[in-house]
């Protein structure tokens, strides 16, 4: 079990696919202020109301240039009915091999855990959620976002 990233690491390098199938590096998000949360399960109670909160706040996330990435270990199918179903506007990266949350220090026994990164324009790392609670957690990012002052 990888230990979870902190603040000064780089983020680390992965290639999946996103919920249309297209391919994904981690590459693509370099120059990019980004957001990446990790979260347990498509479709549940939390994890709706979390991606949700995202969704609501994407005109102001665009408005920076701020890219959004959900990552959780559902297959990109159960990705793209979670993004139909609740006309979800951002990125859902699928990680059914875990190899993301394992690189990251965010995988649980069966899922990976609530965690969110902020990563700057140059790749690292430059803010962790340890302990995320869905509800406003879109705004208490963008609130760092600023106060990190990397906009």
């Amino acid at each position: 079990m990888a230990e979870l990233l902190d603040a000064g690491n780089p983020m680390p390098e992965f290639e999946t696919v996103d919920q249309n199938g297209k391919k994904f590096r981690s590459s693509d998000i370099k120059g990019k202020v980004s957001v990446i949360y990790f979260y347990p399960k498509d479709n549940t109670p939390g994890c709706t109301t979390e991606a949700c909160g995202f969704r609501d706040s994407m005109d102001e996330y665009r408005k920076h240039g701020i890219e959004v990435y959900g990552i959780s270990v559902d297959s990109q199918s159960s990705h793209k009915k979670f993004e139909d179903k609740y006309g979800l506007n951002f990125t859902l990266l699928a990680d059914d091999k875990k190899e993301i949350s394992e690189k990251f220090g965010v995988l649980g026994e069966r899922s990976a855990k609530r965690v969110t990164f902020i990563v700057d324009k140059n790749g690292k790392i430059v803010h962790v959620f340890p302990k995320v609670s869905p509800k406003g957690h879109s705004e208490e990012v963008m609130n760092k976002i600023r106060e990190l002052n990397i906009l």
